[in-house]
């Protein structure tokens, strides 16, 4: 029964192999006379170079291709053939000027997951007014009256930090990035909802990038299942809103009173879809940047007594935290502004981004076929030391210059590029700001490893013990 297995699996990777060789050799053909493809390798049929992308850290995998091939390099990922981009004008090129050229593209396990009418699936007319909805949301006028409910939120999950217990830095500031979500969303939403949509939310978020099978039991399919219940929970909010007859300036009011040019509304499932897609995009990603900051500052402890300085000069302005933070405050931060902006650089944490080519396209003298996958890569920019000096260490006092054009893209660049960006940067100052003037803290066990959960984290969501500061007393 084993040789008759063996034999099978080699007769299946013969002819895959065969099939693989007669398309390649099809699409060389094909280009003939046309630009040629970038150099790189495209691995195993099928297959290609996921396994090795995977097995390592992903950051060094796109650098020794880097090395190897250049800015712009070919390679296979799960299954799709991509053309990878490591230069800001290649970025540019993608993300800004030729952006007609290339669509957004997620895997359709994805899609169904947060909803396919969700924000960042979408280009055309549909996603410019989404994309003015969100901005309008949360424009500095709409931040300057969320600073006092933010800052309730901070002081609030800070509370159950300080018991001296080691706690998963990671998993809390996820619970800190989902409140404030559900504020820029709902604004004041009744404790049932929140609950409910925390807790199914929760059910999402561990499947989601698991693998996409319906059996029953699994982690996807329990999210299928948890996302349901979500749609559910999000309509009967937006029918107790309805009744209400007064919409707030939250994201949920701006949904709701959103008519196009011939008078249509968005409808229920177009509403939940972008409402989870936006508390998607707000939680994880800012949860772990939120979680390199902790990091790095206490890690460079010149920099975390200057950064005290800065907040308690603040804090005593502000009758020694007993009076709120102020938007005026927020703004002027300058050493912490650039702590949160070097934190983006170092920690990268969205390193690529997937765009798809709607039609062959030439670019510096390479062909990037129709239907293959393009990734600028962000986190490549970033540590190339001709746009940022020694770019393996933490050091703020870059930012004192502006960076070259289009070598700076922590969220993104282009039509696409996030529009939360701002909501998430007040998010990072304010808890900073209370941070550093009322607690210490002490990492447990960080030997300066990262994991991906898929986005960069300390290993085990960096562990760390929490006091209240006593010379605050």
């Amino acid at each position: 029964m084993e040789n008759i297995v063996s034999t099978l699996v080699y007769i299946l990777l013969f002819f895959s192999t065969a099939l693989y060789y007669y398309l390649s050799k099809k699409q060389e053909r094909k280009n003939k006379g046309r630009a040629k493809l970038p150099p790189g390798s495209m691995g195993w049929p099928y297959i290609g170079e996921t396994l090795q992308l995977y097995s390592q850290d992903p950051n060094v995998f796109f650098a020794q291709k880097q090395k190897r091939y250049g800015d712009v390099f070919k390679t296979n990922i799960l299954g799709c053939p991509c053309i990878m981009l490591a230069s800001p004008e290649a970025s540019r090129f993608v993300l800004v000027t030729h952006a007609h050229l290339f669509k957004p593209t997620y895997p359709k396990s994805k899609e169904m997951m947060i909803g396919p009418w969700a924000l960042f699936f979408h280009e055309g007319n549909y996603h410019t007014h989404l994309r003015k909805l969100v901005q309008s949301s949360i424009s500095p006028e709409a931040l300057r009256k969320l600073v006092p409910d933010i800052e309730s939120i901070v002081i609030s999950c800070m509370e159950t930090w300080s018991s001296g217990l080691v706690i998963n830095t990671f998993h809390e500031m996820k619970k800190l990035s989902f409140e404030v979500g559900i504020l820029a969303i709902f604004g004041r939403l009744e404790i049932k909802y929140k609950n409910a949509l925390k807790e199914n939310y929760s059910i999402v978020d561990k499947g989601y990038n698991s693998f996409p099978t319906k059996l029953p039991g699994t982690a996807y399919h329990k999210a299928i299942e948890a996302r349901k219940r979500l749609n559910q929970i999000i309509r009967e909010i937006i029918w107790e809103t309805k009744e209400k007859k007064i919409l707030d300036k939250d994201l949920l009011g701006y949904l709701l009173n959103y008519k196009d040019e011939r008078g249509q509304t968005l409808t229920e499932d177009q509403i939940a879809d972008n409402i989870i897609g936006v508390l998607f995009a707000a939680q994880d990603t800012t949860a772990s940047i939120l979680t390199w900051i902790l990091k790095y500052i206490h890690d460079e402890h010149k920099l975390l007594e200057a950064i005290k300085i800065e907040q308690k000069a603040i804090y005593k302005l502000n009758n020694r935290g007993k009076q709120p933070l102020t938007w005026a405050q927020t703004r002027n931060m300058p050493l912490t502004q650039k702590v949160i902006l070097e934190s983006l650089r170092m920690a990268s944490i969205i390193s690529f981004t997937f765009r798809e080519a709607v039609t062959d396209v030439e670019y510096d003298g390479y062909l990037i076929p129709k239907g293959w996958k393009v990734m600028p890569l962000f986190r490549n920019i970033h540590h190339n030391p001709e746009y940022f000096v020694d770019p393996k260490s933490f050091d703020p006092s870059r930012f004192e210059v502006a960076p070259k054009p289009n070598t700076f893209m922590p969220f993104g660049s282009g039509a696409h590029a996030c529009p939360g960006n701002e909501l998430a940067k007040l998010e990072m100052l304010i808890m900073i700001h209370h941070l550093v003037t009322k607690y210490r803290w002490e990492v447990v066990g960080s030997k300066g490893e990262v994991q991906y959960s898929p986005f960069p984290v300390p290993l085990d969501g960096l562990p760390a013990k929490f006091y209240k500061d006593s010379t605050n007393q």
